[in-house]
């Protein structure tokens, strides 16, 4: 299955192979979980900011924050989606869930990479290809708790430092960074490329290359990330959702997010709460 592909309507899935880099940033409703089995480093763009998650170790983030893998050197790789109602359903620590919707995602150190790792993710994908309700009953549980277990050892806060060498990725990192940084308010192209001390065209021409979207629309994305956040875990208006994730409108609010979501606003918080 291509990581790239949207899951729509959210399912318990999972499977294995070599990463392929994302032609632009996606989001679907489901807790994802990566772990990298062999080869090197994945380099993603989530929510505006660099994450690296290196070989062994184990990743955990709420996927409807745009994310996008730029660049990678791992060979292998395991994922797993987990509906976010059943995340929700687990029950886990206030501090761990708001963590995670907050758009921080738990990434393993080395120091505490467990050894049952590549074993548990090659039975829970044995598991997930078997139609036995008993078998993925046991795999919830396992998978509950291994990220229960990443959230004791993940650091508070991600390592966030991109040193990579190519100058173009550089520049779009700290244009992603001042993005995630300023969504909130009036941003534009020009906004964006100054803070990479870049001329307008020369910044959306390296955008469109390594993001392969334009600014504005990541822009939009990121602003629909954080109404739907708003949307799942406050009881704010329609109106303060839009205003408070950087719409200029209710109007713009309710045409963009039924563009990407599918449903309006208010159905959205429904079907999730």
């Amino acid at each position: 299955m291509d990581p790239q592909i949207e899951i729509a309507p959210p399912e318990l899935v999972g499977w294995a192979g070599r990463p392929i880099l994302m032609d632009t940033a996606h989001q679907h409703d489901d807790l994802e979980i990566n772990f990298v089995a062999e080869g090197g480093t994945m380099l993603y763009l989530f929510g505006g900011e660099p994450v690296e998650i290196g070989p062994g170790s184990v990743a955990a983030f709420w996927a409807a924050v745009p994310h996008q893998l730029v660049a990678n050197s791992a060979t292998r790789v395991h994922w797993v989606h987990v509906p976010f109602a059943t995340f929700l359903g687990w029950g886990l620590p206030t501090g761990l869930v708001g963590r995670l919707l907050s758009g921080l995602p738990l990434i393993a150190p080395p120091t505490a990479v467990m050894a049952s790792d590549p074993a548990n993710f090659t039975q829970w994908a044995a598991d997930l290809a078997s139609a036995h309700p008993e078998r993925r009953r046991i795999l919830l549980l396992e998978v509950e708790a291994r990220v229960r277990r990443l959230a004791l050892d993940a650091p508070q806060e991600p390592v966030r430092q991109y040193a990579g060498g190519d100058p173009a990725l550089r520049h779009v990192v700290t244009m992603v960074r001042h993005i995630a940084e300023h969504f909130r308010e009036p941003l534009t192209v020009a906004d964006v490329a100054a803070a990479a001390r870049l001329h307008p065209n020369y910044a959306m021409t390296h955008f469109a290359k390594i993001v392969r979207t334009t600014i504005i629309d990541y822009l939009t994305r990121c602003r629909l990330a954080e109404g739907r956040r708003l949307l799942v875990t406050t009881d704010l208006s329609i109106a303060a959702v839009a205003a408070d994730s950087g719409f200029s409108s209710v109007s713009r609010f309710y045409a963009a997010f039924k563009s990407e979501c599918g449903l309006p606003p208010a159905a959205y918080r429904r079907q999730h709460r």
